[in-house]
């Protein structure tokens, strides 16, 4: 049975190679080198390593070409799979940290190293990288089935919460907060619609084109990472 190292070590032949948002993937194509997206790479994988779909519309479907998506990354983790606390992924080589997309957004689907690292299909401008779990906000965090796990004897790399984020929910985020990431982007560019405070859809659309344009992870959510690039602070 293949192990979670053996996703890791897999997925690490592949750094720096290059990332395009939703570009296809044939999960059964062993020699493919790009360009990937976060599902795809992850789901790709799986199927090289455990010769079966995850993480796709039908995971019953072709292989060649099934489409992977971080929405049904989190549809099976809750079917299929072995959820697990963010702290036991950290730790344990082969998990995989998913963050839900909202509606009309993308989520993010990202391998643990089992040491507080990352292998994942990031941003175009950055590719696949080696990245770090902690500081980022992820929904939940899967084992999936047909690997041996192994997670470290003592879980001594702890999970850092990123503090707030901003991002496309019910009832949406309100303040002041907010109309300053709406002005930073029309600064920017980019039209967010009226800077009313409200974190609504226009508003993570905009997030997301400056994110995509900025080389960033175009989630449409703003954390430390695109309040930099905004130039925008909490206080």
């Amino acid at each position: 049975m293949p192990t979670g190292q053996h996703i890791v070590d897999l997925a690490l032949r592949h750094l720096k190679e290059p990332y395009v948002l939703g570009a296809p993937v044939p999960k059964d194509a062993a020699g493919w080198k790009g360009p990937w997206d976060c599902a795809e790479f992850a789901s790709w994988l799986v199927y090289q390593l455990a010769g079966y779909l995850y993480g796709c519309d039908s995971d019953t479907g072709n292989s060649a070409t099934a489409d992977a998506y971080s929405g049904w990354w989190a549809r099976d983790a809750a079917a299929k799979g072995r959820a697990v606390a963010l702290t036991e992924a950290i730790n344990t080589p082969g998990a995989f940290l998913i963050r839900k997309p909202a509606p009309g957004m993308v989520g993010h689907v990202a391998l643990s190293a089992g040491d507080g690292t990352t292998v994942e299909a990031y941003s175009s401008r950055m590719g696949v990288i080696a990245g770090k779990t902690s500081d980022r906000r992820w929904d939940l965090a899967v084992l999936v089935p047909g690997f041996d796990y192994t997670p470290a004897a003592a879980l001594d790399t702890a999970y850092e919460a990123p503090g707030l984020v901003l991002r496309l929910i019910n009832p949406p985020m309100r303040g002041a907060l907010v109309e300053r990431v709406q002005r930073a982007l029309l600064d920017q560019g980019y039209s967010p619609g009226e800077p009313d405070g409200v974190y609504g859809p226009h508003t993570a659309a905009a997030v997301a084109a400056f994110q995509a344009a900025k080389g960033l992870l175009a989630d449409g959510e703003v954390g430390i990472n695109t309040r930099k690039k905004l130039g925008v602070k909490l206080g």
